[in-house]
């Protein structure tokens, strides 16, 4: 047992270390702009340890999404920078966990992306997690929010805005690809994840793909291809190893085809950014060579519509959001977070 727990505290060790190295590696420009966008984010958290959009909404998402920009950074909820807003935004979150596993409240708009990027967001702080408590809680919520996300998925094996019982059944692409994710950050923290509620998943978004392009459709019912649910889904795929079906390959194809243009945000449908915090993961995944090609152009974009008090303004959702999805783009080649790592 002793030999087992030194082999393991070494082995986190030499990953800590690797990544921090690649940290000190990164462009000194683009380290100073993450770290204005973290800043500002830092001042933005409210007193009881959330974050929210534009018009008050999404509190728990974007309470996951900032924190987990901030866990990119290398800071946990003990040490670093940030430790004090990790762990606020963890403890806020743990608060919102309901007694049937939903980390968020049923009257919040949307409520299952909060819960999906919760799922991932504290999976990665279970894993470095010190305190026994605090880690007994973790795990307790994050079990539960499993079992709650197999309970809320469709019949056809999707997820919508809300649980399937709220929402009639309703189920579409981008909130799909939120719940995949966060069970497979679950389930690679060692939280039981039913093996059958990921496989039903993979095979809705299957279903979603447009016979004429390779594109995952808005929901399984149509919607014609997008660009950014199609990202999320090969990321997913990513994550679970898949790197040669063919799923994954026509979804490459497609995405080499309408995404290679940093600067469109035409065919984004809005979601600029939303996109290409999916994408920079399969980039990242996909080795040196093509991560650079396509890191280096995305990061200047990103810096040059950097605000002068750090943070980032475009799109509908708020300045929250771009900010957090900013900072974790320019930060996923840091290699803290093991969602995110090759």
């Amino acid at each position: 047992m002793l030999r087992f727990t030194l082999l393991l505290v070494t082995t986190v060790s030499v990953i800590a270390w690797s990544a921090a190295a690649q940290a000190d590696r990164k462009d000194p420009k683009i380290k100073l702009s993450a770290q204005k966008g973290l800043d500002w984010l830092a001042g933005e958290q409210h007193r009881q340890g959330y974050w929210e959009a534009n018009q008050s909404q999404y509190r728990v998402a974007m309470t996951a999404l900032a924190g987990n920009a901030m866990l990119c950074e290398g800071s946990t909820t003990t040490r670093g920078k940030y430790a004090k807003k990790i762990s606020s935004a963890v403890d806020y979150l743990l608060e919102t966990a309901q007694p049937n596993g939903l980390i968020g409240y049923k009257h919040d708009y949307h409520y299952t992306y909060g819960h999906g990027f919760s799922m991932l967001f504290l999976s990665q702080v279970f894993g470095e997690e010190e305190d026994a408590r605090r880690r007994e809680r973790l795990k307790e919520v994050l079990t539960k929010a499993v079992q709650f996300c197999g309970e809320a998925q469709t019949p056809d094996g999707g997820w919508g805005y809300v649980s399937a019982k709220d929402g009639n059944n309703f189920d579409e692409g981008s909130t799909c690809v939120t719940q995949v994710q966060g069970l497979r950050a679950c389930r690679n923290a060692g939280i039981p994840v039913p093996k059958e509620v990921v496989d039903r998943a993979v095979v809705y978004i299957q279903k979603c793909m447009s016979p004429a392009d390779g594109g995952v459709q808005y929901s399984i019912r149509g919607g014609g291809s997008r660009p950014p649910i199609s990202a999320a889904a090969i990321a997913c795929l990513f994550n679970s190893g898949e790197y040669e079906n063919d799923t994954a390959k026509k979804l490459m194809q497609y995405c080499e085809k309408n995404m290679t243009n940093a600067g469109n945000q035409n065919q984004m449908f809005g979601h600029w950014h939303y996109a290409h915090y999916y994408y920079a993961q399969v980039q990242y995944r996909l080795g040196d060579e093509k991560w650079e090609k396509y890191y280096l152009p995305i990061a200047k974009q990103i810096m040059n519509q950097q605000s002068a008090n750090g943070s980032w303004k475009e799109g509908h959702v708020g300045p929250v959001y771009t900010t957090a999805i900013n900072c974790t783009i320019l930060q996923i080649d840091n290699g803290f977070l093991p969602i995110y790592q090759r």
